[in-house]
């Protein structure tokens, strides 16, 4: 982050500093007039990128030639009266932390929540506008353009979100919804060799061919769960609504064209089932990505059918939020509640490129455009691999965990395993515990040590960036934040 960015961004908001101002005086003065008043507002800000800027999300990254459904920062503010934090979810496939840090800083000086009580994720679509380098450790050091764009609009949407705080009243629920969830990992049969990019072979494969004789069993488990946040004003109307699924991403949009993917139905469907779709000031539903590193809707048994674009992310949006306004009927809304934010940073150790890995990678790309291939994605990893010589040795990333009443929620800034998902949930001290992945920043891929025995994708070097035991010492200082906050 440059400070001549940040300061630009500052000079931008200064009409907004001005409206907005009154907001962080009176924080602390609301909460002396009324002890134990729970309050949260809502916002959503348009981060839609301009025609012809690239989408990353597969192996090339075609221009934006068609906007299908606008991208969003869905907002959220909540304060018992003492602390407040906001909950941010943006259409993007990742964020790197800098945009995120400079988003930061600007809603901070204008309503003066602390960074830290700031958690702002990507739902990981696969139809939008990147804003992160080539190497996730990298520092991203042109913030102009979009990511500046993006940068400036999650701001105001917190600021907003601030402006329509009232009363309001909170519960949280869970359903589960397991048949658009599967472990994209497999075993094979043991005389089936499974190349990767290096020149060796791996003990799993991802995504393979649908109906495929070979298949064995799923090298992981999955996460049906769907969990959920529900708060309304004092007199019932909706003001947001926060979901939680472990579902990488739906797709089935056309090359070219933006959209938000299901996160964005679901928004959608459930302001529809809630019959919130013309209150002022305007609902907000939210859909944020769980611990999905290794999970699609893909049954890997069946032969599948095909289906038109968006089919299946509408028919995947329309099952979540059923479910979701089914369970919703039994809750109980808490007229207080404490809310809390506790934070660390963590460095871990990068992966660097050994001898044997530099010498693939300069064969690799020696050798003529229209040569044979060894697997069709080895230049791609060839030069990642070279990428990574002159990357940074070790990575500083910003573990968050947020306190909402008997809530408790992980925010990590990769894709994450549904394994260690699981594992936070069953050792959270919190009653009901949930993962977002992708917060605070986008470093690639975060499998365990088992999977890294295992090899596959996900393991590559260049998909994932960091030591070996990096997801286990997330999730210890995940559980001691838990502990944290719950202490208090």
């Amino acid at each position: 982050m440059t400070n001549q960015f940040v300061r630009s961004l500052r000079m931008s908001l200064t009409l907004s500093l001005m409206v907005w101002g009154v907001i962080s005086v009176s924080i602390g003065a609301a909460s002396e007039e009324s002890e134990r008043v729970f309050q949260a507002g809502a916002a959503t800000s348009n981060i839609t990128p301009p025609l012809g800027e690239p989408i990353v999300g597969n192996w090339n990254s075609p221009p934006a030639t068609h906007i299908h459904d606008d991208l969003h920062a869905r907002c959220l503010v909540l304060d018992d009266g003492e602390t407040r934090i906001a909950i941010v979810l943006c259409d993007n496939v990742g964020i790197a932390r800098d945009v995120l840090d400079v988003a930061r800083t600007l809603a901070e000086e204008a309503i003066g929540i602390p960074e830290q009580q700031i958690l702002i994720a990507s739902t990981h679509t696969h139809s939008a506008t990147p804003a992160r380098g080539l190497d996730r450790l990298a520092p991203l050091d042109d913030l102009s353009g979009y990511p500046s764009f993006l940068a400036r609009r999650i701001a105001d949407g917190i600021v907003r979100a601030a402006a329509n705080l009232e009363p309001a009243k909170i519960a949280w629920g869970r359903t589960e919804v397991p048949g658009q969830v599967f472990n994209r990992r497999w075993f094979l049969k043991p005389d089936r060799e499974l190349p990767n990019p290096f020149g060796g072979t791996d003990r799993v494969k991802m995504n393979p061919p649908r109906g495929n004789p070979d298949l064995v069993e799923p090298a992981g488990p999955t996460d049906p769960e769907v969990a959920f946040l529900s708060v309304q004003a004092v007199d019932g109307r909706p003001i947001a609504l926060l979901a939680n699924y472990s579902l990488h991403y739906v797709g089935g949009v056309p090359s070219g064209h933006v959209s938000a993917d299901y996160f964005g139905a679901f928004a959608e469907r459930i302001e529809q089932l809630l019959e919130a779709d013309r209150v002022d000031p305007p609902f907000v539903g939210m859909m944020s990505n769980g611990t999905s590193g290794d999970i699609n809707n893909i049954d890997f048994r069946s032969s599948g059918q095909r289906m038109e674009p968006y089919e299946k992310i509408h028919q995947v949006a329309d099952e979540v939020a059923q479910a979701v306004i089914e369970a919703h009927q039994g809750l109980t809304f808490h007229s207080w509640v404490p809310v809390g934010a506790a934070a660390q940073e963590l460095t871990l150790a990068a992966r660097v490129p050994n001898e044997e890995l530099l010498e693939f990678a300069h064969r690799t790309l020696a050798k003529p455009e229209d040569a044979p291939l060894g697997h069709p994605l080895e230049r791609i990893y060839a030069e990642r691999v070279l990428r990574a010589v002159d990357a940074p040795s070790e990575v500083s990333i910003f573990l968050q965990a947020l306190r909402i009443g008997d809530v408790g929620i992980a925010a990590i800034p990769f894709e994450v395993f549904v394994e260690t998902g699981l594992e936070l949930k069953a050792r959270s001290p919190f009653e009901q515990t949930f993962t977002i992945e992708l917060a605070n920043g986008s470093y690639g891929y975060l499998p365990t040590p088992r999977h890294h025995d295992l090899g596959g994708y996900e393991t590559w070097f260049g998909t994932n960036r960091v030591e070996r035991d990096a997801s286990e010492k997330i999730r210890d200082v995940m559980l001691e934040l838990f502990d944290t906050l719950h202490t208090r």
